[in-house]
């Protein structure tokens, strides 16, 4: 479900973090073709094959969860997101974090407003985006 490819986030880079991500979706793209996944997640092919060659790390966090729900074990793709804004909420929750420290402690150039955009889904969030905000609320929490 994107927010569990990596069993302890907290102990890895962001880029490991977002390579978590991606070995999970290359699974599903290994397992059904690119053409199949891009046509069935509405994913432009181009992206699709360049996930089965390699890091893709601007990849949306919505596309993703496309890629995923085509895998017959999760659930669909909206309910994915939902699940992962959820976990990163409650991550947020249990270790005391505000928009403005994600946005002031992450290397992603984004404002606490921009920040609070992406986790709302007001507006697109990658998955560097989201393994930067999870591997940093994941050392916060295991202090």
């Amino acid at each position: 479900m994107l927010y569990d490819a990596a069993e302890e986030p907290a102990s890895l880079t962001p880029a490991e973090v977002r390579e978590a991500y991606e070995a999970q979706l290359r699974a599903v793209v290994t397992d059904l073709g690119v053409e199949t996944v891009a046509a069935d997640a509405d994913v432009d092919l181009d992206t699709v094959a360049a996930l089965a060659d390699g890091p893709v790390p601007h990849l949306r966090v919505a596309d993703a969860a496309s890629i995923l729900a085509l895998d017959d074990a999760r659930p669909d793709a909206d309910s994915i997101v939902l699940e992962l804004r959820d976990h990163l909420l409650m991550a947020m929750t249990t270790g005391v974090v505000d928009v403005d420290a994600i946005a002031s402690n992450v290397d992603l150039d984004l404002t606490g407003q921009e920040v609070q955009q992406a986790l709302e889904g007001r507006t697109a969030m990658t998955l560097e985006q989201l393994a930067a905000v999870q591997r940093y609320l994941a050392v916060r929490n295991d202090r």
